[in-house]
């Protein structure tokens, strides 16, 4: 096979190069990438946030030359949630609760940190079918390689989303981004840390066809449009509705209403929902009802993440027969013995409208929370940077204090039994970690900050768990 103009692995030592170097590529590709103007650049970055790129310049050979879209679109994603509460605050409308945005960027925090462990290790299937596999050489360069890419990883990820919710296994890790009782921006970035492996054979049909370079930046387009469509601050876009996934398609798609449930699974396009029979439209004189059917109480993302698929294990375990067993794993949410594989439509639960979970605390435990928060994303922002000049056990040992600390967070949230002991606990192994480990690569006068913030809030818990102190007065709606 002639590939002397097309991307070409030799040894699956070039494969694992890549998927490992497509986590941190050189910064030096933004150089050739960007032209140095800031206004462009920004609108450029806004541009891509809704799928309007320039496919001249968003096209490669390489996957290592792909930048990071995705991960340096925070700015943006942050900037749309600030208009966001700007206009529902106009709008005399409830702007954002603290317990549960956090909540929700704990879940998009955890999942990135997971692929700090996984390396994007998912991808080296692709990678491994198109070097030796695949029935067509698509030149890289051409601009119909680069629309037929598009399409596919739009069809697929239809299909993905869908399998997502109608396999109960993998609606055991997708129905995390669906826990949400809001349905705002900040819920756009509620995902599973599993997320990436419950899909990723459904994207291996194009790796016989589409250059891994096109579907890498593609699948991150793709993501990054479907970020601002976690909104109800639009109501329509009129006739682009017939084409395009937009804010009100996905309403329905979030909400728990029985006629919303399995409906709109379109990531880009909402054609394929149409062609396949899943599309809904959003009824005016019916309020949707967010989050899950059977909804959990709670803003501990660790929980959040794990209690369905404990669920799914107690069901598979309750059934008798090994046909029954398989059923309990790969059939729907829905699905009973002896009935069809998604279930009775007679047998879904009718969602009406309910309170939604809150819990009330101080205006100096809100704070203290956040600013724990930032301390976090601070220190997966370090890790993330160095993270491939560290040994992986020490990567791990990182990410699950990063996932420790967002669960201790979200028991003080919940007011949980114990929590103080255990954000005790998180405090003084930060401080016991900055003594004994060197973070040569963190400001010295920095790390003396980060450390005496610690241990003055380790000694407060400390206070606060032997009964000492008593200052949390806290009322559950």
């Amino acid at each position: 096979m002639n590939s002397s103009k097309f991307l070409r692995f030799n040894d699956s030592e070039t494969i694992t190069s890549v998927y490992i170097r497509f986590i941190e590529p050189d910064p030096t590709n933004y150089d050739t990438f960007f032209n140095g103007n800031a206004v462009v650049d920004f609108f450029k970055g806004l541009g891509r946030m809704f799928y309007i790129v320039n496919p001249s310049e968003t096209t490669y050979n390489d996957p290592q030359a792909v930048p990071q879209f995705f991960k340096n679109a925070w700015p943006y994603f942050l900037l749309f949630m600030l208009i966001e509460n700007i206009i529902l605050w106009i709008e005399n409308k409830p702007i954002y609760r603290l317990n549960d945005s956090l909540t929700s960027f704990s879940h998009g925090l955890i999942q990135h940190s997971g692929k700090l462990v996984f390396r994007s290790a998912e991808s080296y299937a692709y990678f491994y079918l198109y070097q030796n596999f695949r029935i067509i050489n698509l030149p890289w360069n051409n601009p119909v390689t680069w629309y037929l890419a598009a399409i596919g990883v739009d069809f697929c990820y239809y299909w993905v989303h869908r399998a997502c919710h109608e396999v109960h296994i993998l609606w055991a890790q997708h129905q995390v981004h669906h826990s949400s009782e809001e349905f705002n921006l900040a819920v756009g970035l509620r995902q599973s840390i599993f997320q990436g492996w419950c899909g990723f054979l459904f994207y291996l049909p194009l790796a016989f066809v589409i250059p891994p370079a096109h579907f890498v930046t593609h699948q991150q387009f793709n993501l990054l449009y479907q970020f601002w469509i976690h909104s109800k601050t639009i109501t329509t876009l009129g006739p682009l509705e017939y084409v395009f996934n937009t804010p009100q398609h996905h309403r329905v798609h979030h909400g728990s209403n029985i006629y919303c449930l399995d409906k709109n699974y379109g990531g880009v396009l909402i054609i394929w929902d149409r062609l396949f029979g899943t599309f809904a439209s959003e009824k005016k004189d019916e309020e949707i009802i967010y989050g899950l059917v059977f909804n959990q109480p709670s803003f501990n993302p660790l929980h959040l993440q794990t209690f369905y698929t404990e669920y799914v294990i107690q069901r598979f375990n309750a059934m008798t027969t090994l046909k029954e067993k398989f059923a309990a794993l790969f059939y729907g949410p829905s699905w009973q013995p002896g009935k069809p594989r998604l279930g009775l439509e007679e047998d879904k639960v009718k969602v009406t409208k309910r309170e939604k979970y809150d819990v009330q605390l101080p205006l100096w435990c809100n704070v203290y929370l956040f600013i724990h928060f930032c301390l976090v994303v601070y220190g997966y922002q370090q890790l993330a940077t160095l993270h491939l000049n560290l040994n992986p056990l020490t990567v791990l040992s990182f990410v699950i204090y990063i996932i420790a600390s967002l669960t201790t967070i979200g028991m003080l949230f919940d007011d949980r039994p114990y929590a103080c002991v255990f954000e005790l606990l998180r405090c003084m192994l930060l401080v016991t970690a900055i003594q004994r480990v060197n973070f040569s690569k963190i400001d010295d006068n920095l790390l003396t900050s980060i450390e005496v913030f610690f241990l003055i809030s380790a000694i407060f818990w400390f206070l606060q768990s032997i009964k000492v102190l008593q200052v949390l007065k806290i009322k559950t709606k």
